[in-house]
């Protein structure tokens, strides 16, 4: 799950990061090239694009796995914690019944 959430997380930054140093890159290229034609930069811009889109392609399904787990993973505890619940009554009143009844005759008297 942690892997899951650190993926969906961090992927969409990575691909920006790509993004931004690949467009970056191809800026810095035109603008070494005495005919600054904006198209000698589109080959790095495409990269860089690509990038981003590798990054969404890991992003979107692992937050959507991890919040199915997520919500499994919540159903069961609910589960866990209604039968231990149950569980806890269950063995409270047999506690009561073989070692915590006290008659009524006796109760009247130890609180006089």
């Amino acid at each position: 799950m942690g892997l899951l959430a650190t993926i969906g997380a961090t992927s969409p930054f990575v691909g920006l990061f790509g993004t931004v140093w690949g467009i970056m890159n191809s800026f810095i290229g035109i603008s070494k090239v005495a005919d600054h034609e904006p198209c000698r930069g589109g080959a790095g811009i495409a990269e860089a694009l690509l990038a981003t889109a590798i990054g969404l392609v890991a992003a979107i399904p692992a937050v959507i796995i991890y919040n199915h787990f997520s919500r499994v993973t919540k159903g069961y505890l609910e589960l866990v914690n209604r039968a231990a619940g149950a569980a806890g009554r269950l063995l409270s009143r047999d506690l009561d019944r073989t070692h915590g009844s006290v008659p009524g005759g006796a109760r009247a008297a130890a609180a006089e």
